[in-house]
């Protein structure tokens, strides 16, 4: 019996460990009372199936990534179909430290799906599903996230994953969220920005800057200089790129406040104003430095 405890104990801790420790909640309560009753496990099941899939489909040997997700419903059309806001945030650990650097910030105001008390949710990344297929892109996104600030370009592999999502989500009846649409946050634009070798550079300098947050938990000004280099990077592609991207718009929704945190003591104050003229929508935060 004791060989047999050993056998299982080892086994259990030999098991591959799944990518992500996500926390969901849904808020639904100014839906209809059917639509509650319906909807009741929801966040449960959606975590489950976070948490217990296996995305990369090999040994994860790292930290569990953690994410929030937080969704809420916004419309229900008839007992099943639903229309949905989900706030997305997920966080990496500092090397060497107890700190996170948050990594992605994503309000995605269109999802749209079809949902069935005590529907199972399975695992085919492959086949679309309303609900699957929306997890999984993220699931994808959160990942190569995270790849990407701990090596140059690594993150490639999980992005393509997360595009083969949006291809076979777009031109469905729920592809409201997943097609390009002007002006507006959609999946598709996100994964296609990291994908094309226009923002080769910008994922680049985003390593870079990963790396400089590490590195100013040892040596604060040598990190400073790498989260800095980030800026001026990004302000010397404007006119190359758009810096009204999804993709940009999306890495200062996510970074602003960790730069501010960490640049507020940097010598060359400048830095601000230069995130002023690449980062508008943020303007108030970096003002409340340069105009303290």
């Amino acid at each position: 019996m004791k060989k047999v405890l050993l056998f299982v104990f080892a086994l259990y801790f030999s098991m591959p460990a799944q990518e992500l420790q996500a926390v969901v909640t849904v808020n639904y309560q100014n839906l209809p009372v059917i639509n509650k009753e319906s909807l009741v496990n929801f966040a449960r099941e959606i975590e489950t199936y976070l948490n217990t899939t296996r995305f990369t489909g090999t040994e994860w040997k790292y930290d569990r990534i953690k994410c929030n997700f937080n969704i809420s419903i916004t419309t229900a059309t008839d007992e099943t179909n639903y229309s949905a806001q989900t706030v997305l945030v997920s966080q990496r650990q500092i090397y060497k430290s107890q700190s996170i650097s948050p990594m992605l910030r994503v309000f995605d105001n269109n999802w749209v799906f079809t949902y069935e008390k005590n529907q199972p949710l399975y695992f085919n990344p492959l086949v679309f599903n309303s609900i699957t297929s929306f997890l999984d892109y993220y699931a994808y996104m959160i990942i190569g996230m995270e790849q990407d600030s701990w090596e140059k370009l690594s993150g490639s592999e999980y992005f393509r994953k997360a595009f083969d999502v949006v291809n076979i989500s777009s031109g469905t009846r729920y592809g409201k969220g997943w097609e390009s649409t002007s002006g507006n946050y959609n999946r598709k634009d996100l994964v296609e920005n990291l994908l094309s070798e226009k923002y080769r550079t910008v994922r680049e300098a985003l390593s870079d800057y990963h790396y400089g947050i590490d590195q100013a938990q040892r040596n604060r000004a040598a990190g400073q200089k790498k989260i800095a280099g980030f800026i001026t990077t990004i302000k010397s592609l404007e006119s190359k790129l758009d810096v009204r991207s999804v993709l940009i718009k999306t890495i200062f929704d996510s970074k602003h406040g960790e730069i501010v945190d960490y640049l507020r003591d940097y010598p060359d104050k400048e830095i601000f104003r230069v995130l002023k003229s690449i980062d508008p929508p943020h303007a108030s935060r970096y003002d409340e430095v340069l105009n303290p």
